[in-house]
């Protein structure tokens, strides 16, 4: 007499023991649930093949070291969309414009200013062109700088550059000799606008067009136009405008300067040594300055 056979145990997930599943890895051939299968280009995967098969895959870098995106400038939007909440909160309520400029006088005890003054602009609807004119230029090279730099190095060079711009309109500003004149320097005048660090990505633009050998007569043509602009309309802080200028190069040049794949490792700490640098400035400015009287934050 023949015995009967004994019941094969269903198939389940290794990785949900209670889910019975006929359905297999076409990499492993493990049973794989519902929850656990991804699109293959052929039948489905389990999720720890692909999660394997994404660790033996190269990322695709651009000539800079950054992750290649599709194109879209997320980082550009969302500064954008930062500043101009930022000057709706302005009209709406002034206090925003006065914890956020930077002020010489105020920048060592309040050093978010250094960073912060970058997102407020001219708070009034009849100065709309402040805001309207930075946004429209970020939005141009932004276009171009964050595809080709990667979101991460963007952001950086961008934040950077905006502390440049601070500590060059410190370094650069005025102070009183008496009481009598301290309204007049630019020690005791604020400073708005995310122009400075603008400027830096106009130099990160220029030096990297050239580093990739296209052309920067245009770029050239725009920086000088908008270093007239800044020299001859009073209104206009020059001085953050050098400052970015100066700092968004050294970044590219540090950026050029470690751009092959072996020594991409040193462009952070080369973008690090300019932070430090421009903040180590501004600190030797704060030590030196001499007022003839007692400032009381």
């Amino acid at each position: 007499m023949t015995n009967p056979a004994a019941p094969q145990q269903a198939p389940t997930c290794p990785r949900h023991p209670d889910r019975v599943s006929y359905v297999s890895c076409q990499r492993c051939g493990r049973p794989t649930c519902p929850e656990c299968q991804r699109p293959a280009a052929v039948g489905i995967q389990c999720v720890d093949c692909v999660r394997e098969g994404q660790r033996g895959t190269r990322m695709a870098r651009t000539q800079f070291g950054g992750r290649v995106t599709d194109g879209d400038p997320i980082v550009t939007k969302v500064i954008i969309g930062i500043c101009v909440a930022v000057w709706i909160g302005q009209l709406v309520w002034p206090r925003v414009t006065a914890e956020m400029q930077f002020v010489p006088v105020l920048g060592d005890t309040e050093p978010w200013r250094f960073l912060t003054a970058a997102f407020v602009h001219a708070p009034s609807v009849q100065d709309f062109w402040h805001i309207g004119f930075n946004m429209y230029a970020l939005w141009i090279i932004g276009q171009y700088l964050e595809p080709l730099l990667g979101r991460t190095r963007y952001v950086a060079i961008y934040l950077i550059s905006t502390v440049g711009g601070s500590v060059g309109y410190e370094l650069l500003a005025s102070t009183p000799n008496s009481i009598a004149d301290y309204a007049r320097t630019g020690w005791f005048t604020p400073t708005v606008g995310a122009s400075g660090a603008i400027f830096g990505l106009f130099l990160v633009l220029f030096i990297l067009n050239r580093h990739l050998g296209r052309a920067t007569g245009g770029i050239l043509v725009l920086l000088v136009i908008n270093a007239v602009i800044g020299f001859t309309i009073p209104s206009v802080a020059w001085q953050a405008h050098l400052g970015g200028a100066v700092t968004g190069a050294l970044c590219a040049l540090v950026v050029t300067a470690a751009a092959s794949p072996g020594r991409r490792v040193w462009q952070w700490a080369g973008l690090t040594g300019v932070l430090a640098l421009v903040v180590v400035l501004a600190m030797v400015r704060y030590a030196t300055v001499q007022l003839p009287f007692v400032v009381v934050h």
